[in-house]
């Protein structure tokens, strides 16, 4: 999730099955399907769980659509549980998301508008549905407020007119933005509401295959840049997204959060089954991002993540073709380059748009998304934490951290070089929002007003939690380098001064007891100790807290009843740096036990994260 300005709020997730009402055409390209049922207000679930009423604050707010598979009559869904929703693995559930174009709470009626684009499985959904279907959506998971800016820039394709039209629809009448709009053909074109202060400006394919023109790039390039401070809101085809959010931050200067972008979808071939051909076949139609996935073996992944070093796809998609020129840039020999390109060329990777030239195919544009970059390069925040999986066979054996013998020191020691620390610490920061606005607006911080904070993540958290509880003051525990960090950050994370205020950072391991506070959060700082080590840095921070407070904690648990891939590659790359992993749910109970602590309550926030409420065992 990109770093943002827009305030973010959690909403549970829920299972809701709907009915059809309405089906309208608005235009020859979109159509607009109104939902309503029972289960969009508060609802009890078939298990006997009770479900809040359905919200929708944000307008560009999604909601994941169930459809059944090609053959059968019913979806494969999400288990509706305490802590929100199980996903089926075998198979999953074949869902879409799509914007929530409008919510009306008195009527309980939901709109949602369809783009008619090419084959695919909501498309064709839409296309025949009638009043009386019933269908299954979660979501909103969460959702942003409207940004604080002078003016907004906002520019995509025919797949973002639902949101902008709904952005349009809850602007104050004086607000200033520059709208591009980027549609089929001109009968295409939405009727939005007018506002003084917005320009709309609508651009035509005429004829061209969406995803092939330069049309929202060249106007947004063109565009009058008006003065004060703009907050740039971006979706559609990945690749016009990515180029848009580059000129943005090269060429105009914008700070990263101030843009939000969506990468709605990407140009690729959707293979349509043989019964009909408006319905793509699941087993055919891999999107770049999948096939990408399973390109896991040995010499693939090795020679993607070589292409990632060398920056090839960056350079390929900044217009430099030939192998001379990419090796020159890339500081590379020809020939070898040559024999990289070609094998990237066998993976559908590269094309080859003319002898000795080549472009990106579909994944290699994924390679050019700054996450996926910086997970696979191996100096990224991601990717040089990654390369502690290359000693896996030793660290199997031996059952120790293996880490300095493929890198030739401890990763503690790469840790500690400022740079790294930096990179490392503003990825993790860029993941936070979500949970630390669940707890903070949660009852674990009631009646708390000093909190000690151990976390990777601490300065983002800190920053939900003093917004939200006014007398709260925190007090956050860190290494030298990451305080260094957390120092030149905060100002940006809190800005107000006020709330800026309340937070303080001491140097100061998890080993040592902090200050005296009421409560103790020690998020997801275990992982990378030993049991021993975890339990004495357990006991050591529940000896400041002050009678009556507790420790909060959380970390992940290795579920051994519902087996995730997910989760064995976090515990077998925890046991190759770190000489850990994770812990199974009884594992931990050792540790939360050796550390002289009971659970006295166990709390779920946000997307299914359990929070342990720990005190003395000797006061329960």
């Amino acid at each position: 999730m990109p770093k943002t300005s827009r305030r973010l709020t959690v909403h549970p997730l829920t299972l809701r099955e709907v009915e059809v009402v309405r089906v309208v055409d608005l235009t020859p390209g979109m159509r607009r399907v109104t939902l309503s049922g029972e289960q969009l207000r508060a609802f009890t679930s078939a298990n006997g769980l009770p479900q809040p009423a359905f919200d929708s604050p944000g307008f560009d707010d999604d909601i994941a659509l169930y459809f059944p598979y090609p053959g059968q009559s019913e979806p494969v869904l999400p288990v509706q549980q305490e802590s929100g929703l199980s996903t089926p693995r075998d198979p999953r559930p074949l869902s879409r998301e799509y914007t929530v174009r409008r919510w009306s709470p008195e009527t309980g009626e939901l709109d949602v508008d369809f783009v008619e684009h090419g084959i695919g499985v909501g498309t064709t959904w839409a296309h025949r549905a009638q009043p009386g279907d019933r269908i299954h959506v979660t979501g909103p998971s969460s959702s942003k407020a409207f940004p604080v800016a002078d003016w907004l820039l906002a520019a995509g394709d025919d797949t973002m007119i639902p949101a902008i039209a709904r952005l349009l629809d809850e602007l104050p009448d004086d607000a200033r933005a520059q709208v591009f709009i980027e549609v089929a053909e001109e009968a295409h074109r939405l009727e939005l509401r007018a506002l003084p202060h917005v320009q709309v400006t609508w651009l035509v394919r005429d004829g061209a295959e969406a995803g092939t023109t330069t049309l929202l790039v060249d106007a947004v390039r063109s565009a009058t840049w008006w003065d004060g401070r703009p907050f740039a809101w971006i979706a559609g085809e990945r690749t016009a997204v990515r180029d848009l959010r580059r000129h943005l931050v090269e060429d105009r200067g914008m700070a990263k959060q101030d843009i939000e972008f969506t990468g709605y979808w990407r140009r690729g071939e959707v293979v349509a089954l043989e019964t009909d051909e408006a319905v793509p076949d699941p087993e055919r139609s891999i999107t770049p991002f999948d096939r990408l996935h399973e390109l896991t073996e040995l010499i693939a992944p090795i020679a993607i993540r070589t292409a990632v070093e060398l920056d090839v796809a960056e350079l390929i998609s900044r217009g430099v073709s030939s192998v001379a020129d990419l090796a020159a840039r890339a500081g590379a020999d020809e020939r070898a380059l040559g024999k990289l390109l070609r094998y990237l060329h066998a993976l559908d990777v590269v094309t080859e748009t003319e002898p000795g030239h080549y472009g990106l195919a579909p994944m290699g544009e994924v390679l050019t998304v700054e996450f996926m970059a910086d997970y696979l390069h191996p100096a990224g925040a991601l990717g040089r934490e990654m390369l502690g999986i290359h000693g896996l066979t030793e660290a199997i054996r031996t059952g120790r951290a293996s880490y300095a013998s493929v890198t030739g020191r401890t990763y503690a020691d790469a840790r500690a070089e400022q740079d790294y620390e930096d990179r490392y610490l503003e990825r993790l920061a860029e993941l936070q929002s979500a949970l630390a606005v669940s707890i903070a607006t949660s009852d674990l911080l009631k009646g708390v007003e000093h909190l000690v904070i151990h976390s990777d993540g601490a300065g983002a958290q800190a920053g939900e939690f003093v917004n939200v509880h006014p007398d709260l003051r925190v007090t956050i525990c860190a290494l030298p380098a990451q305080a260094d960090w957390l120092r030149r950050d905060l100002p940006a994370t809190i800005p107000d001064e006020q709330q800026h205020a309340r937070v303080h950072v001491v140097e100061q391991s998890v080993f040592e007891p902090g200050p005296a506070s009421d409560a103790v959060l020690v998020s997801r700082a275990l992982t990378s100790l030993p049991d021993a080590d975890a339990a004495h840095a357990l006991r050591r921070a529940s000896e400041s807290v002050l009678p009556g407070g507790r420790v909060l904690l959380i970390e992940e648990v290795f579920d051994t009843d519902d087996l995730d891939e997910h989760d064995g590659e976090a515990d077998l790359l925890a046991l190759t740096v770190h000489g850990s992993g994770l812990r199974t749910a009884t594992e931990l109970d050792a540790v939360i036990a050796g550390a002289g602590l009971v659970r006295s309550a166990t709390h779920t926030v946000g997307w299914g994260t359990t929070v342990h409420e720990l005190v003395p065992a000797d006061t329960h």
